[in-house]
């Protein structure tokens, strides 16, 4: 895997990957259920979509419909063949724990970021340095 760092300024040049925000209506969804919720959610998704070999790679993860969507998105987690391009990690096996921690825990800091920094405009990202 790659530093958490490299990866956000990486991640901040892609014109593709810079234009995801949260809408009003997943900041909504978020108040409403709590992070925890949404952290569990997370995980969820990661456990049954981003598995090895699935024949519906690239997707698998909708654009919208639940926050954790747009920021898997934003942050290359969509399907395997992102995961293995911008973090390094193989497609063709299952994700260890620890990997697992580090989607959902950039998930999370990304989430946070989007709710505390919502800029008045959605031209730019407070997520991206």
């Amino acid at each position: 895997m790659k530093s958490k760092e490299e990866i956000l300024e990486r991640l901040g040049k892609s014109k593709f990957r810079s234009r995801f925000h949260l809408s009003d209506k997943d900041i909504e969804y978020i108040n409403d259920k709590g992070m925890d919720t949404i952290k569990r959610h997370a995980y969820d998704f990661i456990n049954t979509k981003l598995i090895p070999n699935n024949p519906k790679d690239g997707k698998q993860t909708p654009m919208k419909g639940h926050p954790v969507f747009r920021a898997q998105h934003a942050l290359a987690f969509c399907c395997r063949g992102c995961i293995e391009k911008w973090h390094g990690i193989p497609k063709d096996r299952n994700l260890t724990p620890e990997e697992k921690d580090y989607i959902v825990s950039l998930i999370m800091d990304y989430l946070e970021k989007e709710i505390s920094s919502r800029p008045s405009s959605h031209t730019t990202s407070p997520f991206w340095p």
